[in-house]
Parts: C-alpha cells; sequence; structure tokens
C-alpha cells in the first residue's frame, strides 16, 4: 500500500514510521509512506499556508489554493481516497479500517487551526475521517492512528497470520471485546491463571475465551452487543449473566 500524508509538521511521522510495526511494513515492501510539507506548495516568500476567516472569528483557514495545489500535485486518481483527517468526519471503526485496507493508495490531509477551506472539501476531498468525538491541535495524531488501524489488516504486516482476526471488534470474535490473556508466571502476587488454560483441552479453552469475550463485551460495551454474530448458545450464556445480575 502506498499511501501519502500532507502536513504542516510532516516530521511528527518520523519516529512512529521507523517503529514496529510500521517499520516492519515498510522493510518488508508492504508500505511505501511519504509525508509532505503543505508548505512547499505556497507560492510566496513566506511560504503562507493560512488566514483569518471571511465574516470575523477566530483562528485561522488553510488557504484552498495552497492546500489544492499540494493535494493535485500528489496525482490522486479516482479510485485513491483522498481523506481530510476532521472532527467532522465518519468515525474510524474497524470495519472502516478494514474498508481502507483494500485500497492499494490512501492520501491523508491533516489540518490544523481553525480548519480548512470549505472548497478544499468541494473540489479535492472525498472522504473525511475521525478518530473520536474530540478537537485535537491537528490532524497529524489522527493520521498515526489511522495508517495503524489501517495496516494491521494487510497481509503479512503482522507476525501472526491472521492475528488481526482476533482482535477485538473484529470478525473473528463476531464484534465482541476480546477476553482476559494470561502468561507466565503461573501465579503472581497470589493470582493464578484459570485452569482451562493450562488443561490441554482446545475445545474446553476455546468455549472458555469465548463466554470471557461475551462478558467483557456485556460488561464494558453493551452497545457491541446488538451488532455482534451470536449463536444460540452465546444467547443462553448472556441471559444467564443477565439472571445472575439480576439477582
Amino acid at each position: 500500500m502506498k499511501i501519502d500524508v500532507l502536513a504542516l509538521f510532516p516530521n511528527m511521522f518520523e519516529a512512529v514510521m521507523s517503529q514496529s510495526m510500521m517499520w516492519k511494513a515498510r522493510d518488508r515492501g508492504l508500505l511505501d509512506f511519504h509525508a509532505h510539507d503543505i508548505r512547499d506548495y505556497a507560492v510566496d516568500k513566506h511560504r503562507t499556508v493560512d488566514d483569518s476567516p471571511y465574516g470575523g472569528g477566530g483562528g485561522m483557514i488553510l488557504k484552498p489554493d495552497v492546500l489544492v495545489r499540494a493535494i493535485e500535485a500528489l496525482k490522486p486518481d479516482d479510485r485513491s481516497p483522498v481523506i481530510l483527517m476532521s472532527p467532522q468526519g465518519r468515525l474510524l471503526t474497524h470495519s472502516v479500517s478494514v474498508e481502507l485496507s483494500q485500497h492499494a493508495r490512501l492520501i491523508l490531509v491533516c489540518g490544523r487551526y481553525e480548519g480548512v477551506d470549505e472548497r478544499v472539501r468541494e473540489l479535492a476531498i472525498n472522504d473525511e475521517i475521525s478518530i473520536g468525538d474530540y478537537v485535537l491541535t491537528g490532524g497529524e495524531l489522527a493520521a498515526m492512528v489511522l495508517i495503524d488501524a489501517v495496516l494491521r489488516q494487510i497481509p503479512g504486516v503482522l507476525g501472526a497470520e491472521g492475528a488481526q482476526n482476533r482482535d477485538s471488534h473484529a470478525d473473528g470474535l463476531g464484534g465482541l471485546l476480546e477476553g482476559p490473556h494470561y502468561t507466565r508466571p503461573a501465579e503472581f502476587r497470589g493470582l493464578g491463571v484459570p485452569a482451562v488454560l493450562t488443561s490441554g483441552h482446545h475445545a474446553e479453552v476455546d468455549r472458555w475465551r469465548r463466554r470471557q469475550a461475551l462478558k467483557r463485551t456485556w460488561r464494558m460495551r453493551p452497545d457491541l452487543l446488538a451488532g455482534a454474530e451470536l449463536s444460540d448458545d452465546d444467547m443462553a450464556f448472556l441471559a444467564g449473566l443477565i439472571e445472575e445480575a439480576g439477582d
């Protein structure tokens, strides 16, 4: 996958993109990443990228001529999403990250200040994505989150085959949260490991993990159960939890 990012602070990406999964994806040839400075597309000697808003008000607005010129210089095609990182965009979810991972190329535009001139949206943007219902100082951090969520959906990026399908919200869990995990030592500060995990009975382990995922989702994110893929056994287990809680 090729990812181009337009930002006023492109150096923010250097540390993130050279570590861990990001570095491995680039080293394996699975990611072609470039961060571009929006100021490089300004035409005046001061490299001006923003101006005060028409009609007054606080904050500065990213200029449409500079930003559209920057986007067009990357030569997006009709199939490549040009995504503005914006608190007004659609929420980044697991399903959205899977959707975006199907594209060969993404172009991410990071806003700053009060926002971008509306004509940028009309002329050069075909998608907007938010990472949550809050406002950041700029779109750079949001773009890093999106890149991480998308890259882990690409086969070969993660070390374990199919690992992304066992994550919380993933299809492999039917939209549930992951249950608890344990590793050595077998006992720590008086707390042990559930016996089923050391029993060697794989079917029982799978059943325990499924029920723990159901329990954790019911306790922490019950809203997810409405869209989860639930079997009759799952429904019966949840009914037991509800009855127990009622008691």
